[in-house]
């Protein structure tokens, strides 16, 4: 993978991980808002929502991991690859450099 691209990565899924923390928090603090507010029915249902919203705060800290862990994979991947094949690397990235000249020239 290169460094854009796991840039790119990384970029996208701390955003993301940023959304759903945001919607964890929001439903947290909704949750809380809701405490005075009596009823057995809404009792019930703010009991099941708050055993959700802990299942989604495990599920998401579980996907961070989750991802973190991929993304370090990758990363440990493409570096053995370029520290073995070094003048592999270095020909694909003179190729890549080569076509964008190419194709910036041509605009």
């Amino acid at each position: 993978m290169s460094e854009e691209t796991m840039s790119e990565f990384n970029r996208t899924k701390g955003k993301m991980v940023d959304d759903f923390k945001a919607i964890v928090t929001d439903a947290d603090d909704l949750l809380q808002a809701t405490a005075k507010v009596s009823g057995e029915g809404f009792n019930v249902a703010r009991a099941k929502f708050a055993e959700r919203l802990k299942s989604a705060k495990t599920s998401l800290a579980e996907a961070e991991r989750h991802a973190v862990d991929k993304a370090k994979q990758a990363a440990t991947a493409a570096d053995d690859y370029v520290k073995g094949n070094p003048w592999t690397a270095v020909g694909i990235a003179a190729g890549i450099g080569v076509l964008i000249g190419f194709l910036v020239a041509k605009r």
